[in-house]
């Protein structure tokens, strides 16, 4: 069975739509990961700081007022705020990991 030109159109413009989506997926994990280095260089700060001036390695006032922060903000975003509450619930507690380690 031969596929007549219009479908072979309509196919060939699907898979040019598909890459571009993977193209803005693949640019969007870049910034992804280049986003948390970051913030991880500055929350590896913060514990530095934290030990020197032996502070608990978590503040769950702040976490809670994060964890709400970013839940209202992927509301605004269309994205699940429940995945984000999980989302930054697993980069704290990193960040607590990497705290205690700074405490040793």
């Amino acid at each position: 069975m031969t596929q007549s030109p219009q479908s072979t159109d309509v196919v060939e413009r699907a898979a040019e739509v598909l890459r571009e989506h993977r193209a803005s997926i693949d640019r969007l994990d870049a910034i992804l990961v280049y986003t948390l280095g970051e913030r991880f260089k500055h929350t590896q700060a913060v514990g530095r700081l934290k030990a020197q001036h032996d502070l608990p390695p978590s503040d769950p006032d702040r976490e809670a007022r994060q964890i709400a922060r970013l839940q209202e903000l992927a509301q605004d975003a269309d994205l699940d705020p429940e995945f984000a509450r999980a989302f930054l619930q697993f980069i704290i507690q990193e960040v607590i990991q990497h705290h205690k380690k700074h405490q040793q």
